[in-house]
């Protein structure tokens, strides 16, 4: 049997993860759930009960989408992804934007927060990254990395917030790049609606 992955459609840590194991070409079994129905045979191998979560066939568990990538990718890596990967920029979107833009995107569950002022405060980063973006047509230069792979369905999230607001932003370089990745092949394919997994 191949691997397994748990994961759910639209969870920007579980799009990346399916998009490194669909760039590897490795056959994994994929099963969709829901967070708020979570499976047992989920929880019981990773119980801190977030998606992804790829169970290998020695029974080795990787519940982190980061090691997801690297591990797909160290399989197999035909467009050379791992030929670099920025960590600090990878980081700046895991540990500053993607707070930033849950702030955003919920605003009744931070009631303290005013949801512009973290929209305001994602605009430098973005800002970052579009002028990255802007000099060679990827976050790293004229060649796409992890780091693209990585980073692109959290700005995926964020731009779907408010589409006329992000349309707006001086960011032209970033909205082609982004467009790219959602007028791909791959992702459309990872992006398949697929039932619910229910356990035989």
């Amino acid at each position: 049997m191949p691997p397994i992955l748990y994961t759910f459609r639209r969870c920007p840590y579980a799009i990346r993860a399916r998009m490194a194991i669909h760039v590897s070409e490795v056959s994994i079994c994929s099963r969709e759930v829901l967070l708020r129905d979570k499976p047992d045979a989920m929880l019981e191998v990773s119980p801190k009960g977030t998606v992804p979560v790829l169970v290998l066939k020695s029974g080795e568990v990787i519940d982190e989408s980061l090691e997801i990538m690297r591990w797909a990718l160290a399989q197999h890596d035909p467009k050379g992804l791992l030929h670099a990967a920025d960590e600090s920029l990878i980081r700046i979107n895991d540990q500053q934007f993607k707070p930033l833009l849950d702030r955003y995107k919920y605003p009744g569950s931070y009631p303290n927060d005013a949801p512009m002022d973290a929209m305001k405060a994602t605009h430098e980063i973005l800002a970052d990254w579009n002028d990255r973006i802007a000099r060679g047509g990827f976050l790293l230069g004229s060649r796409e990395s992890l780091s693209d792979l990585a980073i692109f369905p959290f700005v995926r999230q964020f731009a779907h917030v408010d589409r006329a607001a992000f349309a707006a932003l001086e960011l032209a370089s970033l909205r082609s790049w982004l467009d790219g990745y959602l007028a791909s092949a791959s992702f459309a394919s990872v992006m398949d609606k697929r039932p619910i997994w229910q356990p035989e």
